[in-house]
């Protein structure tokens, strides 16, 4: 009885989502085909009771006291880490909401299904955070997966998000196909799936001679490209640009930020918990990755002329700079990967909170804008808009004193560290050559002219406090870097073992 509360309590907050998701099902499902009250459409409703959900399920998160223990029979675990990441994914999916809403209202998604399956990739996510075994792995990853499959091809009405989501299942289970076959060489060759076992099991392992080291790298290596595939780090980013294109406005937001965190988390527990006897080799993968993320992102984007494009390979670049502070090995390198992807968050919400409310008025409605050329004389129409917009582009860039200067210094001090000079110096190069195309779009919006004064649609209440809040977290995060870099290095309390 008390292993069932230990096991009950350790998924606490994904038990209530996952209830309240039934009850949502059923509610949906009752009153929108009833006739008796005129099929009403459900959406904006079921969006606002998700919105409750999703606060009562952070409030369970952050009263339930932290401890550290297996529980499921070790298929799932529980930390400091896995506490202080749930915490951070449930506040951006509250932060996704508010994006998605205005989107919904004016895009006219009368779907309430949209917010369950939303909810229900919140919980693969939860559950991928604290995995600690190869199958609950796999389940959870396919779990989350299966769920993006449909929300990337919603829009039912569109050949583009249509195509977007089977590119997205067809690479999808080529992934995962790579997870199995790399599980299960692990399993064949120790007969042991918990990461906890791998760990006792391979101390000190490439010190002795052992006669299956090669099958062990084989199966180490499918995992790990497994894992990149779905962090779409190049040479395996190939669905990231289309699959991003095709996908909604706030879906797209929603692949840019919520399954990376979660795969980032799986990564850090499989390489540095589980493996970290095999560093020589699964570093040279990452640093490989690395070097080409950094590289294919930064001169990819020079050439892209629409705005999820755009953002596509910009993510990319920063997924290499992630797996520059993987690639370390230490503590000091975990700590700048998670910092650096704090910083990502807001400027990747930053970019898409700007995307929902720059909109142009050609009668009779509000057009969305597509192209990177849209944004000729913006500082012209919409002056706000534009200093914000340039705040976030510079703090990608990494132009002192803002946040993305902080993050990439840490990552970069780290490898510093490792003697990875190279690395490094490619890194520093890469990051002056995208400047360039970030301070272009700068160019474009005050020196750039336009023939037609165009209207822009006003800005409302709920997406200028957000673009306000993360705003001030790019400017001012050195105001509370302490307090932040305390809460981190808690999360990493764990690896400390």
């Amino acid at each position: 009885m008390t292993i069932l509360l230990y096991d009950i309590y350790a998924i606490l907050s994904e038990i209530y989502v996952l209830t309240c998701v039934c009850w949502l099902l059923i509610y949906g499902v009752l009153l929108s085909t009833s006739s008796k009250i005129g099929y009403p459409l459900l959406s904006s409703n079921v969006g606002w009771l998700s919105l409750q959900i999703s606060l009562f399920s952070l409030f369970i998160v952050a009263v339930s006291p932290c401890h550290t223990f297996s529980c499921w029979n070790r298929l799932l675990i529980n930390d400091f880490f896995v506490h202080g990441t749930k915490l951070i994914l449930i506040v951006i999916f509250l932060s996704w909401f508010f994006l998605s809403l205005s989107y919904t209202l004016s895009q006219k998604v009368n779907s309430f299904e949209y917010w369950v399956l939303a909810l229900l990739g919140l919980v693969g996510t939860l559950f991928i955070v604290q995995v600690s075994d190869l199958l609950s792995m796999y389940l959870a990853i396919e779990f989350q997966s299966l769920v993006f499959y449909v929300l990337a091809s919603f829009k039912r009405t569109s050949e583009f998000s249509t195509e977007s989501g089977l590119k997205y299942f067809i690479l999808g289970a080529f992934s995962s196909a790579l997870l199995l076959f790399g599980s299960s060489v692990l399993y064949s060759l120790t007969g042991l799936t918990n990461f906890g076992d791998f760990s006792l099991f391979f101390a000190g392992f490439l010190n002795t001679t052992y006669t299956s080291d090669f099958g062990l790298v084989i199966g180490l290596v499918f995992i790990s490209v497994s894992l990149l595939f779905k962090l779409s780090a190049a040479p395996f980013h190939m669905w990231s640009p289309d699959v991003y294109e095709g996908a909604p406005l706030p879906i797209t937001a929603l692949f840019s930020i919520l399954p990376k965190l979660a795969i980032l988390t799986l990564l850090l527990r499989f390489c540095l918990f589980s493996f970290y006897d095999f560093l020589p080799i699964w570093q040279k993968v990452f640093t490989f990755c690395s070097y080409l993320s950094i590289l294919l992102g930064t001169l990819s984007a020079f050439s892209q002329k629409k705005w999820k494009r755009f953002i596509a390979y910009s993510s990319i670049n920063h997924v290499g700079f992630f797996l520059v502070g993987l690639s370390t090995g230490e503590l000091e390198g975990t700590f700048g990967v998670l910092f650096y992807f704090s910083i990502y968050i807001a400027g990747t919400f930053g970019f898409f909170f700007f995307l929902s409310a720059f909109k142009y008025y050609q009668y009779p409605v509000y057009t969305q804008v597509r192209y990177l050329k849209s944004l000729k004389s913006l500082s012209y129409f919409n002056p706000v808009l534009a200093g914000t917009l340039t705040v976030f582009l510079f703090s990608m860039a990494g132009i002192p004193p803002l946040a993305g200067f902080f993050a990439k210094f840490f990552i970069l001090f780290s490898a510093l560290q490792n003697n990875t000079y190279g690395l490094v110096i490619f890194s520093v190069l890469m990051s002056s050559i995208a400047c360039f195309y970030y301070i272009r779009l700068v160019k474009t919006m005050y020196f750039d002219n336009t023939r037609l004064w165009m209207v822009t649609c006003p800005v409302d209440k709920t997406t200028s406090i957000f673009l306000g809040l993360f705003m001030f977290v790019t400017i001012f995060i050195f105001l509370d870097l302490e307090l932040f870099s305390l809460f981190l290095t808690r999360m990493l309390l764990p690896f400390l073992g």
